[in-house]
């Protein structure tokens, strides 16, 4: 089991739970997590859902060892979801998603942020969009949520700089909502989630779709950017560094590409 789910009061929450892994997104969890954001969104009895990660990692983002082997393996057997249909299920979610980044979050652990109604975060946790330093392109929209959440120049540092941003950063940028200490951290999360949840599900789904719904075409806009963007990226020379350098344990050399950069 990678994922578990547990009720209580309209909320559903949902937990990313390999921890030996950092709770990276392999096929598995990819398939789990949009399922269980597709169930709830058709269940009657859950109002909110609230998405936080088992262990000292919120997410590592994309499991690295099974990209490589999508990159260079071409028998390999993808997913029924995987990482776009999960970004399919976050774009259309219709009811409010609560997001408790209780450790580390990389790559997707940190642009699903994007898509969160509110985020809290452990003072203890940082974030990381690790693109660049990957060799390859932004993912999830942020090339145009991220700018939208936090402005510009948060964004590009993010996006560029592939750094850690601390949670006091974060907050200040306004990537979270609030921050709390790592033992108030669920508690906190599960309030607010509550009092949300105690509102009428059709005004929830009412108020959100009139939040999102100007921006859903530019949404689509960027992931298609994004997507051609890493489609032409991944396998490619720097790329490929970039993963063979984690697989052996070592920092990556991007200094003598043969990509004409």
């Amino acid at each position: 089991m990678v994922l578990r789910v547990e009720d209580a009061n309209r909320v559903r929450t949902v937990t990313l739970d390999r921890p030996e892994a950092l709770n990276a997104f392999n096929e598995e969890l990819y398939d789990a997590t949009a399922e269980a954001l597709l169930e709830a969104a058709a269940d009657p009895g859950v109002a909110v859902v609230l998405l936080t990660g088992q262990g000292r990692a919120f997410s590592a983002g994309t499991d690295l060892l099974e990209m490589h082997r999508i990159a260079t393996d071409p028998d390999f057997v993808r997913g029924k979801h995987g990482f776009l249909g999960l970004i399919d299920a976050l774009v259309a979610f219709p009811k409010p998603l609560v997001v408790a980044v209780n450790g580390l979050g990389l790559g997707i652990g940190a642009t699903i942020l994007g898509f969160a109604d509110l985020a809290f975060m452990a003072t203890t946790a940082r974030l990381k969009c690790p693109f660049t330093s990957l060799g390859v392109a932004p993912e999830a929209a942020s090339s145009l949520l991220f700018p939208q959440l936090i402005g510009r120049q948060n964004a590009a540092w993010m996006l560029l700089s592939a750094e850690w941003v601390p949670a006091d950063q974060a907050l200040e940028m306004g990537l979270v909502w609030k921050v709390c200490e790592p033992e108030d951290l669920l508690d906190t999360a599960r309030h607010h989630a509550e009092v949300l949840a105690a509102r009428p599900i059709s005004s929830l789904v009412a108020v959100k779709r009139t939040m999102v719904e100007p921006h859903r075409a530019a949404i689509a806009e960027a992931r298609e950017r994004e997507n051609a963007a890493f489609a032409e990226l991944m396998g490619g020379p720097a790329n490929l560094e970039a993963l063979t350098a984690f697989a052996e344990g070592r920092e990556p050399d991007f200094t003598n590409l043969p990509d004409g950069w």
